[in-house]
């Protein structure tokens, strides 16, 4: 009897702890997911203002969306600051990835840490703290303070995951390179960079959508004339819940699903988010 109170206690323990995994699992996927499904269905919305439920479907808004010369070209200054910044960072994050994956000393470490640090800081805190920087050294809010903000924010991203590919790399390689006389530059050419590559895009890849889609930071470094597609969106939103901003979001969202879908089957873009290498 005592057997099969104990075995029943356990069995009762197994069921409530895996319900209660279930049900934290469950409330998670709602969370992330529902914000996006929201916003779909009140970007098809026929009325005048932002709501959900909308009133009535319609895809005029999305048709809309032709006729906001504004809109485009905020949409090619978001892409040609995180085209820029994209290409700017991975230059900066390969040299500081290979600095750091040499020998992992003290030094090295806190290197590491110093790269990361953006990405633990609030947003805010960054955006003011950049701010402060450039008024401290006579710059004005310009396309070249964007950039350069974004860059920032952006070179964390590339340091981690070509850090990952490199880990994964045996030092051979590279030795064998070296042993047989090539040089520095041959070998960062032919063996290192083409072994990082994954690593590279995947980097490319959060780095651009992190820039492109960049309004925290963007808000305080930038300025009328260089104003960016998610600053827009957000003065659309802001003075009067404009519905077309949801439509952006939408083509957003479906263009951002279709490349992650592209790089997770190519690239197998999770390993690079959830190593700890």
């Amino acid at each position: 009897m005592k057997f099969q109170a104990q075995k029943s206690s356990t069995d009762w323990s197994r069921v409530t702890f895996n319900a209660a995994l279930r049900l934290g699992a469950y409330t998670a996927l709602v969370l992330l997911t529902a914000p996006t499904i929201i916003i779909l269905i009140a970007s098809f919305s026929s009325g005048e203002t932002l709501q959900f439920p909308p009133a009535g479907l319609s895809i005029k808004w999305y048709i809309a969306l032709r006729e906001l010369p504004e809109l485009w070209a905020a949409a090619w200054n978001s892409l040609w600051v995180a085209t820029v910044t994209t290409l700017t960072c991975i230059a900066l994050g390969f040299a500081a990835a290979l600095v750091i994956s040499e020998r992992r000393t003290p030094l090295t470490q806190s290197l590491e840490a110093l790269f990361m640090s953006p990405l633990a800081m609030p947003a805010l805190s960054v955006g003011l703290a950049l701010l402060v920087f450039f008024n401290f050294i006579g710059w004005r809010v310009s396309v070249t303070t964007l950039i350069i903000s974004h860059i920032v924010v952006g070179v964390p991203y590339l340091v981690r995951t070509i850090l990952v590919s490199l880990s994964q790399m045996s030092s051979s390689f590279r030795d064998a390179s070296a042993s047989l006389g090539a040089g520095s530059w041959y070998t960062f050419r032919h063996v290192t960079f083409p072994l990082a590559r994954q690593g590279v895009i995947a980097g490319s890849f959060i780095t651009f959508l992190t820039s492109f889609d960049n309004i925290t930071v963007s808000l305080f470094v930038s300025d009328a004339r260089t104003q960016v597609l998610p600053v827009r969106m957000w003065t659309l939103v802001q003075n009067n819940l404009d519905v077309r901003a949801a439509s952006i979001a939408g083509v957003l969202v479906f263009v951002t699903a279709i490349l992650m879908l592209a790089m997770e089957r190519f690239v197998n873009l999770s390993r690079f988010v959830v190593s700890d290498r």
